[in-house]
């Protein structure tokens, strides 16, 4: 199984022995196996995972996926060549594959800051902030003489966020079936209900 679906919800922290643990939790919605692509039609293997709408869709006959427009949200999760049909086409996804599962890597867009000078972008130190300094949050100097010109890449002043970061080896801390919900070590990039992708 490639990988599961999930909705932020917050942060909070659990007891584990003498210590608190910060966890971010995560809803699991309905998923169902929308279908797959395959190595010999698409150059490449991948199982299509969609979170089910108002209501749940069957497999119609000669069909070999599910319609697209019944789901509120559809992504592909690329998978071994042998691993292809492994979960039939309709069947339901969730807590029942990660039985066994410890850790996991899961990857989702991170919140937009706008545009955002370089010491709040990059973490710059800054200049000197007392008094007759003329250098506090400035960016410094961009270049050289030769070449005449700022190099490609130079941590600069610009765009902030909506990026997408992917963290792995994640501890899995909290699985609550039947609150719909569970527990991941440590903060999740995103905003509240953002949707998270999770690669077993």
């Amino acid at each position: 199984m490639a990988g599961l679906l999930a909705r932020k919800i917050e942060m909070t922290r659990v007891i584990k022995g003498d210590k608190f643990v910060p966890v971010t939790l995560l809803e699991l919605p309905k998923m169902q196996v929308v279908g797959y692509k395959t190595a010999a039609k698409d150059g490449y293997s991948a199982i299509v995972v969609g979170i089910v709408g108002k209501e749940e869709t069957k497999l119609s006959k000669g069909k070999t996926a599910l319609c697209v427009k019944n789901f509120t949200e559809v992504v592909e999760f690329r998978i071994e060549q042998s691993e292809e049909g492994t979960k039939e086409v309709g069947s339901h996804l969730g807590f029942a594959d990660l039985e066994g599962v410890e850790t996991i890597s899961l990857s989702s867009i991170s919140k937009g800051r706008g545009f955002a000078g370089a010491m709040k972008r990059h973490n710059f130190h800054g200049g000197p902030g007392s008094h007759g300094s003329k250098f506090h949050r400035a960016l410094g100097s961009i270049g050289n003489r030769k070449p005449t010109r700022t190099h490609k890449g130079k941590k600069m002043h610009g765009h902030y966020g909506v990026d997408k970061n992917t963290l792995r080896d994640v501890s899995l801390e909290i699985v609550n079936e039947a609150a719909g919900i569970i527990g991941v070590r440590g903060p999740v990039p995103g905003a509240r209900n953002s949707l998270v992708h999770i690669y077993l």
